[in-house]
């Protein structure tokens, strides 16, 4: 059970899925998704992000209140400079579409980033961050080429 998308852009695990999007956001200079909304929980741990112990300290200590900066969380997409990413960055993981329109700005966006990406494989059915990108850039493509949504179920 997975993640599988139309046009052959994305076929694998959720939580490889969400992996590559947070690696994409990094790479993009954006700030770690585990912060944005859709995606805090403030009971869960921020991944590679130096804050999150004094969040986490803040909280228990009863510190994380409205007159500190964790009240501000989670970081609303609007508030960033916009970007064709937004779009698959703060997508459902498991259903719905990504409009036709979209598609090139998505693509010309991903494939910008490609060079930026680790090189190599990644653990946890990734396989090579480049290969992987340059198949969901590829997909978009040809959904944009064909007027057609990609389909996320």
């Amino acid at each position: 059970m997975g993640l599988d998308t139309s046009h052959d852009c994305w076929h694998g695990a959720y939580s490889a899925f969400n992996r590559w999007r947070t690696t994409i956001a990094r790479v993009a200079g954006l700030p770690p998704l585990e912060l944005m909304e859709g995606f805090f929980d403030a009971d869960q741990a921020v991944t590679g992000n130096p804050f999150w112990r004094q969040y986490d300290e803040d909280k228990r200590g009863g510190y994380a209140h409205n007159d500190s900066i964790w009240h501000r969380l989670p970081i609303r997409w609007e508030c960033l400079k916009p970007s064709s990413l937004h779009t698959l960055l703060h997508h459902s993981d498991c259903e719905g579409d990504i409009a036709w329109e979209d598609c090139i700005g998505i693509a010309d966006a991903l494939e910008a980033l490609i060079p930026l990406l680790p090189q190599g494989d990644s653990p946890g059915h990734i396989g090579n961050w480049r290969d992987k990108t340059q198949q969901f850039v590829d997909g978009l493509r040809r959904a944009y080429e064909a007027k057609e949504n990609v389909e996320f179920h």
